[in-house]
Order: C-alpha cells, then sequence, then structure tokens
C-alpha cells in the first residue's frame, strides 16, 4: 500500500517579502491621488487618535478616501490594483521550482500567504494561483460590490492563529470549533516541524518564535535599506537565516531552501522507517 507524501508547508509574509513595498502602494493609492508617506499618515494618525486596531483603521482609511474623493471602490477595482505589483526577481518562478524539487524527494511542498495586507489585492497578482490558501484582511462586500464591513482584519499577532489552521488542516476561517478541538499530534496534517517561514521584520516575529519554538524553520529576507533590523532580528535569535530578497535560481536563499527541504524529508524517511522496524518486530513477537 503506498504511503501518503509528507507535506512540507512554506508561509509568506507578502509585502516586502515577496513584493517590494505596501501593496497598496503600486495601484490603490494612487489612485486617491495621494502619495504612500500621505496616506499611510493619515491611516496611522486616525488609528492612534480612535484608539483602533491599525489594520481596521487603514481599512476605513481606504473607504472613507474613496467616498470622500468620489474614486470607485469594489472587490474588483482592488483586484485589478493587483496587477501593477512588483514582484521580487524569481518570486514568478519561485514557486514552480521548490515544487519540483520537492517532488524530487518524494515530498509535497504547499506555499501560503499570512498577510495584514488585503487579499483581494494579492488575488489579482500574477502569483495568486500558487498559494493554497490566502490569509489576509478582507472585505465584506455588498450586492454592488462595494466594501461595507471588514470581514477579515489580520495583524500581527492573529497572524498565528492561521499558522495552527495549517497545522491542523483546518483552512475554513469560519471553522473555529475544529480548530479548538483537541487533535493528537500525529494525526495533524503539516507538523509544525515541516512548517517554514518566511518574512521580512518585527511584524512577522509571532509567526518566526513559533516556528522556532516547535521545530520549524524562520528566514527573514530584506532589502538594503531593511538590513540593519532584519540583521538584529538574527543577533536576537528570532529567525535561523537572513538574505536577500532575491528568490531567483541558484541564490541562496533558493539553495537554503533546499537544503531545509532536504533536511525535512531525510527526517521524515527515517523516522518512518524507524517506525517500520518497530512495528515488524512487534508482529514477530506476538
Amino acid at each position: 500500500m503506498e504511503k501518503n507524501k509528507p507535506i512540507i508547508a512554506i508561509l509568506y509574509d507578502y509585502d516586502k517579502t515577496l513584493c517590494t513595498q505596501d501593496m497598496q502602494n503600486y495601484g490603490f493609492i494612487p489612485s486617491l491621488g495621494m502619495v504612500p508617506e500621505d496616506f499611510w499618515r493619515l491611516a496611522n494618525s486616525f488609528g492612534w487618535r480612535e484608539k483602533m486596531d491599525g489594520i481596521l483603521a487603514y481599512m476605513y482609511t481606504m473607504i472613507a478616501e474613496c467616498r470622500r474623493r468620489g474614486v470607485p471602490f469594489t472587490r474588483d477595482t482592488l483586484r485589478r490594483c493587483g496587477r501593477s505589483i512588483s514582484l521580487f526577481p524569481g518570486v514568478e518562478d519561485w514557486f514552480a521550482r521548490i515544487n519540483r524539487f520537492g517532488e524530487s524527494l518524494g515530498v509535497e511542498v504547499e506555499h501560503y500567504v499570512i498577510s495584514s495586507g488585503l487579499k483581494e489585492i494579492i488575488e489579482g497578482s500574477s502569483i495568486a494561483g500558487c498559494f493554497k490558501e490566502i490569509y489576509a484582511s478582507e472585505f465584506y462586500y455588498n450586492e454592488e460590490g462595494e466594501p461595507v464591513w471588514p470581514k477579515m482584519a489580520v495583524n500581527f499577532t492573529t497572524k498565528t492563529q492561521f499558522v495552527y489552521r495549517i497545522n491542523k488542516g483546518v483552512l475554513d476561517v469560519s471553522d473555529d470549533k475544529t480548530l479548538n478541538a483537541s487533535m493528537p499530534d500525529d494525526s495533524k496534517r503539516v507538523p509544525f516541524t515541516n512548517m517554514i517561514y518566511v518574512g521580512d521584520g518585527l511584524s512577522d516575529v509571532p509567526c518566526m518564535k513559533m516556528m522556532r519554538a516547535y521545530g520549524g524553520q524562520a528566514i527573514a529576507v530584506y532589502q538594503a535599506v531593511s538590513r540593519p533590523g532584519v540583521e538584529q532580528l538574527l543577533r536576537d535569535g528570532r529567525v535561523d537565516f537572513i538574505f536577500p530578497a532575491d528568490y531567483r535560481e541558484g541564490t541562496d536563499l533558493e539553495n537554503t531552501m533546499k537544503l531545509i527541504l532536504r533536511k525535512i524529508a531525510v527526517s521524515h524517511f527515517l523516522e518512518e522507517e524507524a517506525a517500520d522496524q518497530l512495528r515488524r518486530i512487534q508482529q514477530e513477537e506476538r
């Protein structure tokens, strides 16, 4: 009887991890006739003044500024904004390359996004189809396709719930009952030891700490301007590795990712062989 392939999950932040800046900066904010600095200053000051979660504050500011300026704002307009996202070098074909390498090891690689950005914008990007699931902030829309309420707000600490969802295989965000139910470790779909988190900074620290606490791996990528902060993450033991945000074939990032995948695969198959030997001995003793 053929055994199921072990699953390895790679979890990504999106802004400044896969793309070069905050995703709203590419298409949405220019559509308001604003520059990113002014929009984020407005959203952040509103949040501080009203003592509001920062994610909810920027989502509200998006709606309010579109209404004030008479700019159309629908699910479709957000998805169109995703077309203008600028990805880091090599991201476009990264997922196919990593998947092929996983297949060569006898494992299945799955990719997930866990982002405080907007799901609708990510869905409009060229790599949306590469992910098994996209967990990100999202609006609820009325019959005209206009946003009327936050459907999901993913802040820095709530990101961790999605790590648990992937771990247990409870991917439906409306299913809290199954998520919180007790589940034996050996029945969880993706063990923490089979997870790799890729982020870029302090907003990813809760997920990175989870990886290191439970046996997974954490990688931080950086641009020149963010390198000092990422180096501090390494000094503080928040991440296992840091690399420039260059996903092209043959880079240190790709080579190290392949080494991690190989290590996970070898560990799995060695554990499986040991368990098989023990079962055979126990059967012979009966």
